[in-house]
């Protein structure tokens, strides 16, 4: 039995879903995957089923009706992790912009005392790959307007890649986080913090998706940058 799971959210991803697959299970440490399915009408939950039998006990999926948003396929797939007994429950995307290899650095990092390990873009400069510029620079300043606001010193505020330690997803109320898309990245580090967790970022190099296509957003860019103001606000009035 591994300690270690891996949620990897889905919505028409047939083209990585295997080779994400095999590329994690192929790692020199023992990680299990979780796929969340929002209904993939492309068939990406039965490539997945097919590979469940080459990966007995080690592959799980579960499926959901319809696109229902990333927060919440990563909270479902928190309280299925919580309800097994991993120790160290990750994030990851399924394009390859987050090189599976990383997973072992992340680890290692809340092997080392961290609660939170964030796959860092921008810890050392900026590290992204095949992004046009404009994507960099509202990324990157999305990060420096959430530093702002919340006074939290990460530099990669919106990051997607990450392993938290069990306790610290047990200790968050999963029922109050009120954001789906891309905020839900910042709202979730935003309380881990509030919380009292050590949060440490562990540089990566970012590879933007050569196969498939983006599910960013102006409607998810929008939620993250209001809602940072909601957040920091509500924050003041709710005890940690």
């Amino acid at each position: 039995m591994s300690d270690s799971i891996v949620i990897i959210p889905t919505y028409n991803e047939k083209e990585n879903i295997s080779k994400i697959i095999h590329k994690v299970f192929s790692l020199s440490q023992d990680f299990h995957v979780l796929i969340i399915d929002d209904g993939s009408p492309d068939g990406t939950a039965d490539i997945v089923k097919n590979l469940m039998g080459v990966y007995p006990g080690k592959l799980f999926i579960e499926e959901r009706k319809g696109k229902l948003g990333l927060g919440t396929a990563y909270i479902h797939g928190f309280r299925w992790a919580l309800n097994k007994s991993y120790e160290y429950i990750f994030e990851m995307d399924a394009d390859f912009s987050h090189n599976p290899e990383d997973l072992i650095k992340l680890k290692a990092a809340c092997v080392n005392g961290a609660d939170v390990a964030i796959g860092s873009r921008y810890i050392n400069g900026v590290n992204v790959v095949n992004w046009p510029m404009n994507r960099v620079l509202m990324s990157y300043f999305a990060s420096v307007y959430v530093r702002f606001i919340t006074r939290i010193e990460i530099q990669d505020a919106t990051a997607g890649f990450k392993c938290y330690r069990r306790k610290v997803l047990q200790t968050i109320n999963l029922d109050k986080i009120k954001f789906v898309g891309y905020a839900f990245q910042i709202e979730m580090k935003f309380t881990a913090i509030k919380h009292g967790f050590k949060v440490v970022e562990v540089p990566i190099i970012f590879t933007d998706r050569t196969e498939g296509t983006s599910k960013m957003s102006t409607k998810i860019f929008k939620e993250a940058f209001l809602g940072v103001i909601d957040m920091k606000v509500r924050s003041w009035f709710r005890k940690y």
